[in-house]
């Protein structure tokens, strides 16, 4: 398997990467498209993609997802909470020379997962 699954509560389908060849290959099928992405607001994270319309409840399960494998959740010492940004396929960008499994992003909201959320 590529790329890393879940179901959300409602039966939204979760993907993320694995690495960055895995994260290349899954933003690059959703880029330009409305789904949701998300990713760690510090580099070493997944990039998680939500299939179809997305509620605000199965961006959350997804941002727990995205912190669950990201480095700044393996790294922390105390585990604190982690800023993960929201975006649209549509605000992915992909400039020469950026490295595999980077991209740009044009404009995002930011959420906060806890803590509690991940180890819950």
């Amino acid at each position: 398997m590529k790329f890393r699954e879940i179901t959300s509560k409602s039966g939204k389908k979760i993907l993320a990467g694995k690495d960055d060849e895995s994260n290349e290959e899954l933003v690059n099928l959703y880029l330009r498209k409305a789904n949701m992405i998300l990713h760690t607001a510090k580099p070493g994270s997944p990039f998680c993609v939500i299939e179809g319309k997305a509620s605000k409840q199965d961006i959350k399960e997804a941002g727990v997802f995205c912190t669950k494998y990201s480095q700044a959740w393996k790294k922390a010492s105390r585990k604190a909470d982690v800023e993960v940004h929201v975006f649209s396929g549509k605000d992915v960008y992909k400039c020469k020379g950026m490295k595999t499994g980077t991209f740009g992003v044009k404009k995002h909201k930011k959420i906060i997962v806890k803590k509690s959320e991940v180890e819950g």
